[in-house]
């Protein structure tokens, strides 16, 4: 295999992280032009000859999702090319290839759909990354993206996420509507696209869930729900507490204070 090394351009975010790899492993491969499947803990990105042509990733709607949910495209032609490919980046290729969507829009939606997952896939990860070299992935007439290019714009969004609201608590978990009661009022009024996100708040859907809803980018999603925490329009429920562990049946549970005490007054009753 040729090993291709390459010095990549400095990253245009104000952040001592901004200058280290957000994850080596995917820089080496990029250096490498490898070919495969790198998995992380909370997603997966294809490379074709070192570059990035899909992403995909829980926290993210599909490509589908932001091509049927606004009509773009009927949700039965998306079903049909599905089901005559192995997977999304080949179903969009022969959409494009029938002519039944227009190349801008699909290449626009396919780089919305990668960079979008993309960034989750790049998140903080509490285990190591798998990669499985596999030709499948390819250069395909989609657009791919340049690894440093991904890194780049996730940690520009990662940075804007911090700066409107520095705690990502509500970014996985369900939210909560503020409550008037708790002394804290609203800040600011909320805009159109915000109020789509608000009007989805339950207890019980996340960030994510809501972006499927709406077929909206998450990223997108997150800048909302950070804009409304930091409004107080919003906020995330709290953790469960955990269950108390019982004890064992032979286990004394008497503070000893209170059964010195007790034997103290047996003994005097005794006198």
């Amino acid at each position: 295999m040729t090993m291709v090394r390459t010095t990549p351009p400095a990253l245009p975010v104000r952040d001592r992280q901004a200058t280290r790899a957000l994850s080596p492993m995917l820089t080496r491969l990029a250096e490498e032009r490898a070919t495969g499947v790198l998995v992380r803990e909370h997603g997966v990105l294809y490379l074709a000859e070192g570059r990035v042509v899909h992403a995909e990733s829980p926290h993210a709607p599909g490509l589908d999702v932001l091509l049927t949910a606004h009509g773009t495209l009927a949700g039965a032609a998306w079903q049909q090319a599905a089901a005559q490919t192995p997977g999304p980046l080949h179903a969009a290729e022969l959409l494009l290839q029938s002519g039944i969507l227009p190349t801008g829009a699909l290449e626009l939606c396919h780089l919305d759909a990668l960079y979008d997952a993309g960034y989750f896939a790049l998140a903080p990860s509490s285990t190591p990354g798998r990669f499985r070299y596999d030709p499948a992935p390819r250069p395909g007439p989609l657009p791919s993206v340049p690894v440093v290019a991904l890194e780049r714009e996730t940690l520009r969004r990662r940075l804007l996420l911090h700066r409107l609201w520095p705690d990502p608590a509500a970014d996985s978990t369900p939210l909560i509507r503020a409550d008037p009661a708790a002394g804290r009022a609203p800040a600011a009024p909320v805009t159109p696209r915000q109020r789509a996100v608000l009007d989805r708040v339950d207890g019980l859907r996340t960030a994510a869930d809501i972006a499927r809803n709406l077929g909206r980018q998450a990223y997108h999603t997150l800048v909302d729900v950070r804009r409304l925490t930091a409004a107080g329009h919003v906020s995330p429920t709290a953790p469960a507490p955990p269950a108390p562990v019982p004890l064992p049946p032979h286990q004394v549970t008497t503070d000893p204070d209170i059964a010195l005490l007790k034997r103290l007054r047996d003994a005097l009753e005794a006198l």
